[in-house]
């Protein structure tokens, strides 16, 4: 039996509360206030200038225009890139966190015109992607680089933190009728179904949480199909220029013991991997995502956190190939990296992914967005000559809102909760509404962090129960605990 609350279990960003084989649950944003001076003026600014900007951009850049197309609300031309559909997904699920800790009108009628835009283009058969519209419709799953199924992950992941944050299912009953159509195609071929994956992984977490959020079994086994069918030739070259190691499809994954190809898509799909393990407990996936962390942390890192050294393929190097000033350590990778690290963390409740989550966070996150949180760094170089600045926008912009959503969901890392025991995992002022299996605690955290390394926990509520807090790995053989 789960040791949450029901509304907590709802309103979670990641839901392991009935996952069989994760150590830890997490607690919903809302029920995480912080009040410190570092991480609650960032998520101000994300909330009052950063989404509103965002929402600005989707509309100018015909983004949102691209589903009225689609819809046949307007006669214009597809503009933009054949992804660009997920970039109006992450600032969905970016507003939707942002809902949960922090109502507010003006940002709810944004989200639900997006919403409004994004149900009329859905096609009857429950397939959703404006580039595959009209003149390119008999394209549709023809090519397996130009991010179908990553577009139809982000969306699943915008309506499973709408329906969260909101408790409505407008989007999720889009989401789960897309979602039933790639489930009705692709599969193994003795079941009459396509063999087929993403050449850019995101489906997989994405179909796991729609699992724990609707119960339904077939999406578990859906991401379970995309995670093993990888790594048998079914990409070829990517882009007709890569090896497939480009996208993680050189070997079967329970055999992959190195971190290649395109950052992002790699940590997209070892977060994957890691939602199926705390379903499955399968011992081999939890074997090689720990290989594979260990490679990454020892030898393809950078100081700051930050991951892929290559510009060309956006990818990983070799051991050690780690230049400064030409380092690439794209934004969505740092991010991607808290993603895998957080579901590593709920696993295990090893704090070595806690300290990686919190180091990256400060060093290779939130260099991605400016003071005033309208512009923002793609790649983040660790040196420069004075000529690398933060833009307002870009042609790809899955930075932006990818930020967005992290800053906008952060309350709901801080902590996490196992039977009767409280986990603190990051430090900040604030404090914290836990529901035990028969009792309510609240923490009151009071500290300077990370300007000062003291921290005062007042811990209110009845009855006897645990409380775990992270000692920092800078501060192993220096701390103390009164």
């Amino acid at each position: 039996m789960s040791t949450l609350g029901s509304a907590q279990r709802a309103q979670v960003v990641v839901d392991t509360s009935e996952s069989r084989h994760a150590r830890l649950r997490a607690l919903p944003p809302g029920h995480v206030r912080l009040a410190d001076g570092f991480w609650e003026p960032r998520r101000r600014i994300n909330r009052e200038e950063t989404l509103p900007s965002q929402y600005e951009h989707i509309e100018a850049t015909g983004r949102l225009d691209n589903f009225r197309r689609a819809s046949g609300k307007v006669d214009v031309p597809f503009r933009g890139l054949y992804f660009n559909d997920s970039d109006v997904y992450k600032w969905l699920e970016a507003a939707s966190w942002s809902l949960a800790t922090d109502p507010d009108p003006g940002l709810e009628r944004m989200v639900e015109s997006a919403i409004t835009e994004i149900a009329d283009a859905q096609r009857p058969d429950g397939y959703l992607n404006t580039y595959f519209t009209f003149e390119r419709a008999h394209e549709r799953w023809t090519d397996f680089d130009l991010h179908e199924m990553y577009c139809a992950g982000h969306l699943i992941q915008a309506a499973v933190a709408h329906f969260r944050a909101t408790g409505t299912r407008r989007l999720l009953d889009v989401a789960v009728r897309f979602a039933n159509h790639i489930c009705d195609r692709f599969g193994p071929e003795e079941q009459g179904k396509q063999p087929a994956i993403d050449g850019h992984e995101e489906i997989e977490m994405a179909l796991v949480e729609l699992f724990r959020a609707t119960g339904e079994r077939r999406y578990l086994e859906q991401a379970e199909f995309f995670v093993n069918a990888r790594g048998h030739g079914l990409l070829g070259e990517p882009y007709g220029r890569f090896d497939p190691s480009y996208s993680q499809d050189h070997k079967p994954f329970r055999e992959q013991d190195e971190v290649v190809g395109h950052a992002v898509r790699a940590l997209y799909l070892y977060s994957g991997a890691a939602d199926l393990h705390a379903e499955t407990g399968e011992p081999d996936l939890l074997e090689a995502l720990e290989r594979l962390w260990r490679n990454m942390t020892t030898k393809r890192m950078y100081v700051s956190g930050g991951l892929g050294s290559r510009h060309e393929g956006e990818a990983f190097g070799e051991d050690y190939e780690l230049p400064s000033g030409r380092a690439y350590a794209e934004a969505c990778a740092a991010i991607a990296s808290v993603m895998w690290n957080w579901r590593m963390l709920m696993i295990s409740g090893d704090a070595r992914y806690a300290d990686l989550m919190e180091h990256t966070l400060y060093n290779a996150v939130l260099p991605g967005v400016s003071l005033d949180g309208r512009r923002y760094f793609y790649q983040n170089p660790l040196a420069d000559n004075g000529t690398h600045r933060r833009q307002p926008w870009f042609g790809c912009a899955c930075c932006p809102p990818n930020i967005a959503r992290l800053l906008a969901s952060l309350p709901g890392y801080f902590y996490g909760v196992s039977d009767d025991t409280v986990w603190v995992h990051l430090y900040a002022a604030g404090s914290a509404t836990v529901d035990l299996e028969d009792r309510t605690v609240r923490l009151a955290q009071r500290t300077d962090y990370p300007w000062d390394g003291n921290v005062e926990i007042e811990v209110g509520g009845g009855g006897d129960f645990g409380l775990m807090l992270r000692v920092p790995s800078w501060c192993e053989e220096g701390y103390a605990v009164e």
